[in-house]
């Protein structure tokens, strides 16, 4: 089980205690609860008190991080905490594509002119991508919450090195780094000569062939060019934004294809590109800090036989997770980052016209979409007690996510806030 967050009387964090440590103390009106995710107690008289010395361990990942928190026992080092971040790099992407197309078309309408800014633009030379930097904010941002709540001592983080050559290519060596898949060629011609100039969905020859992505663009497919075939006009029109297993019907020639392109290494990039920006970043917190590779991480949790996710690697990073007790019934917090509402004023149809009404109020009596909220309703056909996320109506009548379910038309006057929303899901 996970160890409950205390802070004394005047907000300084202490020792986490048990389940049933902090039950009793609510109970007894001791201690009143300051934080439900992660949940966390301040104590109504104690003032100060003695700490173990507790290391906060970091997995950065390309899509999910994870977090471990070791507090170092009598009985050894304990993992009392565990988070699993999931990241929003790929949501990030689409919302600036689709910024750049209404820019774009906006330009092209017979509308107020808006001039490209671009190149009055500098990047500096610590510049990330928005999907990238999104990563290493989610990090800072955690680390900060969690300081909050507990008094840490050291912090222990996995840097990872990718060789995205040494994937591809396991036997590449000397100047063979210097000369790429396409040295020598054109895109298009190497292209030409590795499918045979021929469609790789019809077979067909001696007509104009088109380059088609394998994976969609729309689907997260890039223009590596591992990810491009050739196709004539007619399949790539019918193939349009499918995915493949479902456009090739022959399991042969599907399985011919796929193993001509070969995987996609945008995580190991992604994580390459971060690495030096998280560890800056934590450096600014004035703790003790060390980096530790993936292979001693993947060692230390195959020696103790803990099974692969993305907390439990982040319990064995370093020479302190060398021998980590991890309880089997532990089960980590999953924290998904999410959007705070949208700059888009109005929806737009297919045709980019307006439809429906534009914004008015992103508050209606106090509550915003993406609060935690409790409401007690008493009467009706919707009488109970409902938890949950809040999505606000004008009218007053709201709708609360309650894990999958949604219950709509809860009136405001049976709801009370129970935690702010803070850009990130709790499951």
């Amino acid at each position: 089980m996970l160890r409950i967050f205390v802070l004394d009387k005047n907000k300084k964090p202490l020792m986490p205690c048990s389940n049933v440590r902090a039950r009793i103390l609510l109970k007894k009106g001791k201690a009143k609860v300051f934080r439900f995710k992660p949940f966390t107690i301040i104590l109504t008289e104690r003032e100060g008190g003695n700490t173990q010395s507790i290391e906060c361990k970091i997995d950065p990942g390309s899509k999910t991080t994870g977090i471990a928190i070791v507090a170092d026992f009598k009985q050894g080092k304990k993992v009392i905490f565990a988070i699993n971040l999931q990241h929003r790099s790929m949501q990030i992407k689409q919302a600036l594509d689709s910024r750049r197309a209404s820019r774009r078309f906006r330009r092209f309408r017979k509308t107020r002119y808006r001039k490209p800014r671009f190149n009055n633009r500098k990047r500096s030379d610590k510049w990330l991508a928005p999907s990238l930097f999104s990563r290493v904010l989610n990090i800072k941002n955690w680390f900060s919450k969690l300081c909050k709540i507990i008094s840490f001592t050291s912090i222990a983080v996995e840097t990872a090195s990718f060789d995205i050559q040494k994937l591809q290519n396991p036997e590449i060596s000397d100047l063979k780094y210097q000369k790429g898949e396409l040295f020598g060629y054109e895109i298009k011609q190497y292209l030409l000569e590795k499918f045979k100039r021929s469609c790789v969905y019809c077979n067909i020859k001696n007509t104009p062939l088109e380059i088609d992505h394998i994976i969609p663009k729309s689907s997260g497919g890039t223009n590596k060019i591992s990810n491009l075939a050739l196709a004539c006009r007619k399949c790539n029109i019918k193939k349009g934004n499918q995915q493949v297993e479902k456009f090739i019907k022959d399991k042969e020639k599907l399985k011919k294809l796929l193993t001509k392109a070969k995987s996609c290494f945008k995580d190991a990039a992604a994580v390459n590109s971060t690495k030096y920006a998280i560890g800056n970043i934590l450096k600014a917190f004035n703790l003790p800090i060390s980096f530790w590779s993936g292979g001693r991480t993947k060692y230390n949790r195959i020696k103790q036989n803990y099974k692969k996710d993305h907390w439990i690697d982040a319990a064995c990073i370093g020479k302190t997770g060398e021998n980590v007790y991890i309880a089997e019934s532990m089960q980590p917090l999953n924290v998904v980052a999410q959007k705070r509402g949208s700059r888009q004023m109005q929806r737009v149809d297919r045709y980019g016209f307006p439809r429906g009404a534009a914004k008015t109020k992103k508050s209606v009596n106090g509550f915003r979409t993406g609060d935690f909220i409790k409401a007690v309703v008493t009467k009706g056909k919707k009488t109970g007690i409902y938890i949950g996320r809040v999505a606000i109506r004008k009218t007053g009548n709201f709708n609360i996510k309650i894990s999958k379910k949604v219950m709509e038309g809860i009136n405001v006057r049976y709801c009370q806030i129970l935690q702010y929303a803070d850009g990130y899901a709790y499951f």
